[in-house]
């Protein structure tokens, strides 16, 4: 564009055109020229400070990534080392498990096995001051008395959620 502005600017600067009417349709396109060019200039520094401000948002979000990155590595780190902690916790308690299990009978594992799965992990609660702290309901006291009333070795079940309850000196029985 600026060339051809340059060359019109030239053949009326020459004198070449000598037709007043090809000299002012001359004018008139070496204006127009002028104006398109300053527009496009225009929109050349826009571009220019929009990808100016498109950098640096680049590099603020860069930053943002790069951080989160960081926390992310962290907690990823701190969620490795707790399921290491974890796995050995579990190591440990099958161990223990494998040894207090040898000494139950073998119809009461089974039975303890069975009300684990069926109650969501927990197959055995404890009996505390008349509660049965598997389903954290108060026994009544007619199963109270059955409870009482029981061997010290037999198996007594909750009426309401079926797991086997486990009596202590603090049960307050």
């Amino acid at each position: 564009m600026r060339q051809r502005a340059v060359r019109d600017q030239q053949r009326l600067d020459s004198g070449a055109v000598s037709s007043p009417k090809d000299l002012e349709n001359l004018q008139r396109e070496i204006t127009s020229l002028a104006k398109r060019q300053g527009d496009l200039e225009d929109v050349v520094l826009e571009v220019m400070e929009r990808r100016e401000s498109a950098q640096e948002r680049v590099g603020e979000l860069t930053e943002r990534a790069e951080s989160v990155q960081a926390k992310l590595d962290d907690a990823t780190a701190r969620r490795d080392a707790a399921f290491k902690e974890i796995d050995g916790e579990a190591a440990t308690v099958t161990k223990e498990r494998e040894v207090v299990s040898g000494s139950v009978p073998a119809d009461l594992l089974k039975l303890y096995d069975k009300l684990r799965e069926k109650e969501g992990g927990v197959g055995a609660a404890r009996l505390f001051q008349r509660r049965c702290e598997g389903c954290r309901l108060e026994l009544n006291i007619t199963e109270l008395n059955e409870v009482r009333a029981a061997a010290p070795d037999a198996v007594v079940r909750c009426e309401n959620c079926r797991r086997i309850l486990v009596r202590t000196s603090e049960s307050g029985l």
